[in-house]
């Protein structure tokens, strides 16, 4: 069973433990908590150089040096606090990085809330399970055969057919029931291909509705997988930066992903949001409200200029108040394009960059990654303009496409 260290202070007072419990078992792992004593814990606070208030912060540093010295076992770590405590966050951030530079395990770092389900963990702890399962199977670098990818996605469905090493089929379509929109997309990406469903040797299926079509197409999926390390997969490949260091930003429908990349395998990632305002969705809500398709909201920020028409979409009712108020004050459309889209790409710093330590060059994939404005934005808040691949909305699918032919 893997065991996944969980570095961790208020989980214990609340139903939050039970719920990290339950995910982890979900995927086969199981929590574990280092063992330290009161002079360990004494010992760790020196070295570390910061001294918290809390003895549970305290504990959860102990906990990591004995981690970083070999003198515990473990596949995996898992740091958590609570979201509402600034102290808690300083420490999961530079405990983060001190596992990251004294020891080769894949870490993800999460920040709770009273109301946390097993749900919100699942990708998560599927995903610290798989890089320390299937690390030869991420280092591929080549797909092999006629395989296709899925990606049952929030917003939209895709669908990718890979013949050695080359796509030759792709579709996508908005999402709606979960088993209709991808066979949809699979004859349409066929079609394209030149083949038929009885021709496909793989699929691998990711996504919201990855079980879904797991189940659905049980005759052909070899591999269901989450969207953290398939989606990380599809990027690096479609970058050619498969060696090497990298970091890939995938700004989505429903939540965000931030994924440090080192020789194609994910060793940090953080997901998820405060609010959809940090999201695409906000710029679904900027497009609506100026009557203009999302698709033509990229060109029209890339002529605008966000410092005329400020707003902060950190929450998305605050930032429809901001959309609404720079609206009323007169702003030009093209202003407040790139204002949106500047804020989106600030919320994504604050929120999910913060998280990681940021390695170059950055990849930024996903349908956003299609909105010119954003991509501008991003690169002016990062003081780096990201790389954006060709077809790198379908990162999902090439990454099913790609990990399912290792199993051929």
């Amino acid at each position: 069973m893997i065991k996944i260290a969980q570095l961790s202070c208020g989980t214990e007072y609340s139903s939050v433990q039970y719920e990290i419990e339950k995910a982890a078992r979900s995927v086969g792992a199981k929590t574990v908590y280092p063992d330290v004593s009161a002079a360990d814990v004494n010992k760790a606070i020196e070295r570390f150089g910061f001294k918290p208030r809390s003895a549970q912060l305290k504990l959860m540093i102990a906990r990591a040096v004995q981690l970083a010295d070999g003198n515990y076992d473990a596949d995996a770590v898992f740091i958590t606090t609570c979201f509402r405590c600034a102290e808690a966050a300083l420490v999961r951030n530079e405990l983060r990085r001190f596992i990251q530079e004294n020891t080769n395990l894949p870490v993800v770092t999460y920040s709770f809330t009273e109301r946390m389900k097993a749900s919100q963990l699942l990708t998560r702890m599927e995903a610290l399970v798989t890089i320390v399962t299937r690390k030869e199977l991420l280092a591929r670098e080549r797909q092999a055969g006629l395989t296709m990818g899925l990606d049952s996605g929030s917003s939209t469905t895709k669908a990718v057919v890979m013949l050695n090493n080359k796509i030759i089929g792709k579709a996508w379509t908005p999402s709606h029931n979960v088993v209709e929109s991808a066979t949809q997309v699979m004859n349409e990406a066929l079609e394209m291909a030149g083949y038929e469903y009885k021709d496909l040797e793989a699929i691998g299926t990711t996504g919201y509705g990855r079980f879904t079509l797991g189940n659905h197409f049980s005759d052909k999926v070899k591999l269901i997988q989450e969207e953290l390390t398939v989606n990380s997969k599809g990027a690096v490949w479609l970058a050619d930066r498969q060696k090497g260091e990298a970091t890939i930003i995938d700004i989505g429908g429903m939540d965000n992903k931030a994924i440090t990349i080192r020789n194609g395998i994910p060793d940090n990632f953080t997901m998820g949001g405060v609010c959809a305002g940090a999201s695409g969705r906000f710029l679904e809500m900027t497009a609506k409200r100026l009557r203009i398709d999302v698709t033509e909201l990229g060109a029209l920020a890339d002529v605008g200029d966000w410092r005329n028409a400020r707003m902060n979409s950190y929450c998305s009712v605050f930032g429809i108040q901001d959309l609404v108020t720079t609206l009323g004050d007169g702003k030009k459309f093209e202003d407040v394009a790139a204002a949106a889209c500047h804020s989106v790409a600030e919320q994504v710093y604050e929120q999910q960059l913060q998280e990681i330590d940021v390695r170059h060059p950055i990849i930024q994939v996903g349908g956003t990654s299609l909105i010119s404005g954003l991509v501008k934005a991003v690169g002016e808040v990062l003081g780096e303009r990201p790389i954006v691949p060709e077809n790198s909305q379908f990162i999902g699918a090439v990454g099913g496409a790609l990990l399912s032919s290792g199993f051929l």
